[in-house]
């Protein structure tokens, strides 16, 4: 123990001797291992947004999406075709296992007012049973129930910005509210959920039933989707196969044919959401890593250098007494503390780095307490990698030859 404390004491005498220079040399190390950090810290916050965000729909959900259409060669994407009927919305509800309740669902955007206000929205019609389902619940009045869907009234809950734009500094709840000119009653308000991911305006919207949606606003029959909850998540996969299988026997669909539907559990949802994020922080992470590369070069030309200015020492070290192994020893502490050194920094310069972020972005920043261990070792790695070859070269020099060098 006593011979280690003496050659790290050796060593940091040594590294003092041309501080500018052992500050430029640990440059490299710090940038890196901070940018790993940094990077680290602000995908995982980014991973665990989106993941709350895709929770914050609610639980067990599986989403089916009307098929695409083709127009003149232009293939209009999911939801444009109108494939999928109330019918298929009550007969995966009565006819799958595992299926809780339904959601049927068709969405378009326009104009409201309300007096003399008036706004551009997005219009979504849905069941009864969507509030519970995607736990989004009413604080202010009361949801449509089960009875206006199936008389289709003209009622209508409200999103937190409607209620900004349309009744500023009032009791919304009975107020007209006129939807693309037909006339629905404000029942209840909806509990505020700020800006998405996309930065898109959650609390910009208003829900009224579907079949008031379908005869009243957009004279349709079909459906844009159908949003299914099952009872528990080991329900997902079956019930899915299950509604797949369904629709494919509804819509009369041989085998070999593609579906005119797409069917997805919350949980691909998630997956796909955060894939482009992983994508990024592994690119980011692999830049910083280059970094390190860099770093470990600077150390190792830095103790090559070193090596050879110190000559004449290690050959004064080596005449009274010192063995090869004491010197490659020296050195290869003088390595690796300079990159442990360099480490420390950039963990800290990282984590500095993201809270700033933080601050001015409102961007959530998560640093696994992991990563912060894997990049102090990481950096202790690289101080030995790189040092052993100065290191070793310098316990090779022949005692004679080094006391004779100017």
């Amino acid at each position: 123990m006593r011979r280690i404390l003496a050659t790290l004491k050796i060593a940091l005498r040594a590294l003092r001797r041309n501080k500018m220079r052992t500050v430029l040399t640990m440059l490299g190390m710090i940038i890196g291992v901070g940018a790993v950090i940094a990077m680290v810290g602000i995908g995982n916050g980014a991973k665990s947004q989106i993941e709350a965000q895709i929770a914050s729909f609610g639980e067990n959900l599986i989403l089916v999406w009307t098929g695409s259409m083709t127009r003149g060669g232009v293939h209009t994407g999911w939801g444009s075709a109108g494939t999928l009927s109330v019918e298929d919305a009550e007969a995966i509800q009565r006819e799958v296992p595992g299926v809780v309740v339904i959601s049927p669902e068709v969405r378009t955007s326009g104009q409201v007012a309300a007096g003399n206000e008036n706004w551009f929205t997005q219009i979504v019609g849905e069941g009864s049973d969507y509030f519970t389902m995607r736990q989004w619940p009413v604080v202010q009045g009361g949801g449509f129930s089960e009875q206006d869907v199936r008389a289709a009234n003209k009622v209508a809950v409200v999103g937190k910005t409607i209620v900004d734009q349309l009744f500023p500094g009032e009791d919304p709840i009975g107020q007209i509210l006129r939807v693309k000119s037909a006339p629905f009653v404000v029942v209840g308000v909806l509990r505020p959920k700020g800006l998405s991911v996309q930065g898109q305006d959650q609390d910009d919207i208003v829900l009224v039933p579907y079949t008031s949606a379908m005869k009243r606003l957009l004279g349709v029959t079909m459906l844009r989707s159908i949003n299914v909850q099952a009872s528990s998540p080991r329900m997902l996969n079956p019930a899915q196969a299950q509604i797949i299988s369904l629709l494919r026997q509804r819509h009369h669909i041989t085998p070999g044919k593609d579906d005119d539907f797409t069917v997805r559990t919350q949980q691909e949802i998630a997956d796909a959401a955060t894939e482009q994020s992983k994508t990024m922080s592994w690119l980011l992470a692999g830049i910083a890593c280059v970094s390190l590369v860099v770093g470990g070069i600077g150390i190792m030309n830095i103790m090559l250098v070193s090596v050879t200015e110190r000559t004449r020492e290690i050959g004064i070290r080596m005449a009274v007494g010192a063995r090869g192994g004491d010197i490659l020893l020296q050195f290869l502490t003088e390595a690796v503390t300079l990159s442990m050194i360099g480490g420390i920094i950039g963990i800290l310069a990282g984590l500095g780095t993201s809270k700033v972020i933080e601050i001015l972005k409102h961007w959530p920043v998560m640093t696994p307490a992991l990563w912060i261990v894997i990049a102090f070792l990481v950096s202790a790695a690289v101080g030995v990698f790189f040092g052993f070859y100065p290191a070793r070269k310098a316990s090779k020099l022949d005692p004679i030859d080094a006391l004779r060098y100017e």
